[in-house]
């Protein structure tokens, strides 16, 4: 089931988000959020009219997604900035296409024109859950995170909505 994100989901999205800050580099935090930490941001996304989306199996959130502000300056309001997680041991069942199915629907619907992800390199799975949606590599920049004792390249896709 995908639905709207709540503030009792908190605790569980920050679990899965600091999995990835303490053992990857697909995200660029270094700290691990504490559930106010995500609540806040939870609610910053809502009260923005963006959705913030998570999968749950059963009782248990396996994945989220949102779309949060691309840029604060007023031309960008039509641009959004897209990203999913999943927990560890629920890569590869397909949540990731459905959060983003869910997702990409609540988009069309409001005033989303354009749609840009942000990509840690090397990243083949992702790559492809994007591209499966029609994301295109727009961008590449190279060596812009350094994470683990390591230089980071970070591509952009997007996808312009009619």
């Amino acid at each position: 089931m995908i639905r709207s994100a709540s503030q009792k989901d908190a605790a569980r999205v920050a679990d899965i988000y600091n999995h990835y800050i303490l053992s990857s580099i697909i995200t660029f935090e270094e700290v691990p959020l504490s559930t106010a930490d995500m609540a806040a941001r939870i609610l910053e996304v809502q009260e923005a009219g963006l959705p913030w989306l998570v999968a749950q199996e059963g009782d248990a959130v396996v994945g989220f997604a949102y779309a949060g502000e691309w840029k604060g300056r007023c031309a960008y309001r039509h641009s959004v900035e897209i990203t999913v997680y999943l927990d560890e041991n629920s890569l590869g069942a397909g949540w990731g296409s459905s959060l983003y199915e869910a997702l990409f629907g609540a988009l069309r619907q409001g005033t989303t024109h354009v749609a840009i992800a942000g990509i840690a390199l090397p990243n083949p799975q992702s790559i492809a859950l994007h591209e499966k949606f029609a994301m295109q590599k727009v961008a590449h920049f190279a060596e812009v995170g350094y994470k683990f004792d390591q230089w980071i390249d970070v591509g952009y896709w997007q996808i312009t909505f009619q």
